[in-house]
This record gives C-alpha cells, structure tokens and sequence, in this order.
C-alpha cells in the first residue's frame, strides 16, 4: 500500500535522511519514535512532499514518484493519497470549524457546497465537535482545534493519514481527547503514520512501531517486540528514559 524505497533528505551538507526503507500494509497503523532531531517528522513530510527528498522512491496506493526527478503532476497525485495533522493545527483562523473542514472539499475536490456542508458537519460530530460548527480557532481549545484538523484530514478521504506529532502542542488535560479520537478512527481501518512522543498510545494502537534516531530506522517490529524485548542497544536506551505509563523522563 506504501512503499518508500531508499529515502534520503539533505540540507546543505547535513544529511537528515540516510536511506529510509519502510512499507505500511493498508489498514495498518504505525509508530514512528525516535529522538528530537531523529528524523521522524522530516519522513513525515517527505512523504506527502512538504519536503523534497533528496533521492529514493515513495510509492502510495500503487502510484510511484522517482524522487530525484518529479514532475509537478507526480506530486499532485502523490498529495492526493494522504492528508496530515499538524503539530500547530494550521487551521484557518478567520473561517469557522465547519469552513475548515469544508475547505479541502470545496476548493480541491469540487464538491457541491452542500455536499460539502453535510460531510463535514458529520466528521465534526464524529470528532465531538457537532455544537461547535460555527466556532472560530479563538474560540476553542487546543484539543477542539486539533480534532478540527483530523476531521479536516478525514474529509479528503486519503489512502492514509499522517500525524506529525499530533498531541505535542497540547496541554497535558487536552491530551486524552485528541489521542481517543485517533483511537477511535485506528478501529475503523484507516492507514495511519503516526510520529508521536506518547509511548503508551503507541503500544496501545499501533501494530507496528519504528525507532529512528540519526536519520535511519535502528529498529522495528511489534509494539510487544520493542517495548518489552529490544534488540537494539540505542533503543534501549531510549525507552530508558520513559516512565513504566509512558510519559518521558528527564
């Protein structure tokens, strides 16, 4: 379902990515950990082509995109297959809950405006959001905000959905909502990538986890594998600096 192949990223002479390879079955959700500056985020958006890989193949729902030399359709088609969820929400701060969400349908989809209107009001209400359609981003919390944007990712209808780091913005009370509601859509078999810092999330809901520290990927496997049996000595003293729930450990 996806394929990347080789994935390297450079800035300048500073290598970020040195040759990812990963494949992710459809329905599957997978983890991705790792260290502040590990990589996980610029993979992240490597992948929908917010950055620009440097060299390797990404292949989403058997189309392929040849790193090294794309054409603007290629990545057209490529961002077509995924939507993400931002750290910082990046919802649009002078149109309502409901305008966001219909943004994508409207303006890159063509959906009819109504149409458009009634899909979005039922991801809002999915997302806990049906009494605050009218809402502006001022006026809801960090948790409402990035509920918003998963209803607004969900509305494209991707083959799969990237969370970079969804819950990092947030205060510790926001957090469970945001992380019930990815809980919520993992059930329903939707390919999800998921960079997140919340270890105890990600035993709970991935079925595959990733260590990356240093641009490549150090380990993978079951989140019973690298969680309670690790092979690797950087991975072990990674999750060393975790607490027995999950949350880090200074």
């Amino acid at each position: 379902m996806i394929k990347l192949t080789q994935i390297k990223k450079s800035y300048g002479r500073h290598q970020v990515l040195k040759g990812i390879d990963l494949s992710v079955e459809q329905g599957e959700v997978v983890a991705i950990l790792g260290p502040s500056g590990s990589g996980k985020t610029t993979l992240l958006r490597c992948m929908n082509y917010l950055e620009r890989p440097s060299e390797g193949e990404i292949t989403i729902d058997g189309f392929t995109v040849n790193c090294k030399r794309p054409s603007k359709s290629d990545i057209h088609a490529l961002r077509k297959k995924s939507a993400m969820v931002f750290q910082q929400y990046n919802l649009f701060r002078h149109k309502t809950a409901l305008e966001n969400v219909m943004e994508g349908l409207v303006i890159v989809q063509k959906v009819p405006k109504e149409q458009a209107r009634k899909q979005s009001i039922e991801l809002l209400e999915k997302v806990g959001l049906g009494n605050k359609l009218d809402s502006y981003p001022s006026q809801l919390s960090g948790g409402q905000q990035q509920r918003v944007g998963i209803a607004r990712a969900l509305a494209l209808n991707p083959k799969v959905i990237l969370f970079d780091e969804p819950t990092s913005s947030l205060d510790p009370e926001l957090v469970g909502e945001v992380l019930a509601v990815i809980r919520k859509i993992a059930k329903e078999g939707i390919t999800m990538i998921i960079v997140t810092h919340e270890m105890g999330f990600a035993q709970e809901v991935a079925g595959h986890v990733i260590f990356i520290d240093d641009g490549t990927i150090v380990e993978s496997g079951t989140p019973d594998e690298l969680f309670n049996s690790p092979k690797e000595e950087r991975t072990k003293q990674f999750l060393k600096r975790f607490t027995p729930d999950g949350t880090y450990s200074i």
